[in-house]
């Protein structure tokens, strides 16, 4: 899944930036609204949730939130900001967040939000992502491959490698390219090599052999990969 974090306060966005990573979750962080709209309007990245502070340089995070409703964009929004007052968190409620956060707050409490509002969401599954005889546990962090005997051998991955494979299981009998899975798979900004995308392609491919999945991402030469519906078998 992918969060888009606005954040100005460097502390508090290190923070939660490293708290959503270690759970999984590919992070973009930016410090001001100007720059956070450019990323929510690019059509090339898909963002699961947004975390956006109240008081920032450029637009604030009650006008991102007012954008985003405008056009009709269901993303689940959850708004950080100083302001306890009921009437700020009406304000902010009633311009499109769909939860409020008072700092100062503990990472458990904003993960817990954040597992509420995926619940929420009709787009996103709150527990797990079943393809075929592959189970992917968003709560426990696991992938599992059930037999017909409902035997469960669990897949041990890297948090990229999770991330590939969650991406492949959301587009099921899917051509998706290269390109696509490097912007979605890794933060804006980042340089990954040129081969990242195959080199963890070959690694997923490998765990999931020695699982007793094989030939599960079919390479479509020219074009990119495509994820074939796994079937389970004694």
């Amino acid at each position: 899944m992918r969060v888009l974090l606005v954040e100005d306060e460097p502390d508090l966005g290190t923070a939660i930036h490293r708290v959503l990573s270690r759970e999984k979750y590919v992070v973009d962080w930016v410090q001001d609204g100007s720059t956070a709209w450019a990323y929510l309007d690019n059509s090339d990245v898909h963002y699961t949730l947004a975390i956006l502070d109240w008081m920032l340089p450029g637009l604030s995070g009650v006008e991102l939130c007012k954008r985003l409703r405008c056009q009709n964009n269901p993303l689940p929004i959850l708004l950080l900001t100083a302001r306890d007052r009921m009437e700020d968190k009406v304000a902010g409620l009633d311009a499109g967040a769909d939860d409020y956060l008072v700092k100062p707050f503990g990472m458990a409490e904003l993960l817990a939000r954040l597992r509420a509002l995926q619940r929420r969401s009709p787009e996103l599954h709150p527990k797990q992502l079943q393809v075929g005889s592959l189970i992917l546990d968003y709560g426990a962090h696991t992938v599992c491959w059930q037999t017909l005997d409902g035997y469960q051998i669990p897949i041990s991955l890297t948090a990229k490698e999770f991330q590939t494979l969650e991406y492949f299981m959301r587009h099921p009998s899917q051509v998706v390219t290269s390109h696509q899975i490097m912007n979605q798979l890794w933060e804006v900004g980042a340089e990954p090599t040129s081969n990242a995308v195959a080199a963890q392609i070959r690694l997923l491919r490998r765990k999931l052999a020695e699982a007793g999945c094989d030939g599960l991402i079919e390479t479509i030469h020219g074009i990119g990969y495509r994820f074939n519906v796994p079937h389970a078998s004694k």
